[in-house]
């Protein structure tokens, strides 16, 4: 399996890694999503366990983590990181992987651009509240001045 590109997680991990809700808060996340992640196949590979069977997660395992989590926040669908999981598996598919990331970018462009658009029809919607907040104080104070 060759290694994936995988975010840096800024926290000494001891060699026999950490249990499940010190991951989870090194992560920002609960230990139910961990749990999730494993449930759904979308972890590298199975999460180590010690000798009374609790999970243990290494350096690379937060690192893997931490960019499914990056990719949840950019709206990619469970299904479509279980995909990326299994291609990461699996050495060659470097071309199927950088289609999959080109895709998604696409689609995280688009919804920057439709949020923009958003993003101006509510400053719009402010404007429009101060200058109609604006030109009813204008009119109490002259009211008030005569």
């Amino acid at each position: 399996m060759s290694d994936p590109l995988l975010p840096h997680i800024d926290f000494e991990v001891p060699a026999d890694g950490l249990p499940i809700g010190k991951a989870a808060e090194v992560l920002g996340v609960g230990v139910e999503a961990l749990r999730y992640y494993e449930r759904e196949g979308l972890l590298l590979r199975a999460t180590p366990r010690d000798a009374g069977g609790r999970r243990r997660y290494g350096a690379r395992d937060l690192a893997w983590i931490s960019g499914l989590v990056l990719l949840r926040k950019t709206g990619m669908p469970i299904a479509s990181i279980r995909v990326i999981a299994d291609l990461s598996r699996r050495d060659g598919t470097e071309s199927q992987r950088l289609a999959f990331f080109e895709e998604h970018r696409t689609r995280v462009i688009e919804q920057l651009e439709q949020t923009q658009r958003h993003l101006a029809a509510i400053d719009h919607k402010i404007i429009s509240y101060r200058t109609a907040i604006a030109s009813r104080e204008a009119v109490t104070d002259e009211r008030d001045a005569q």
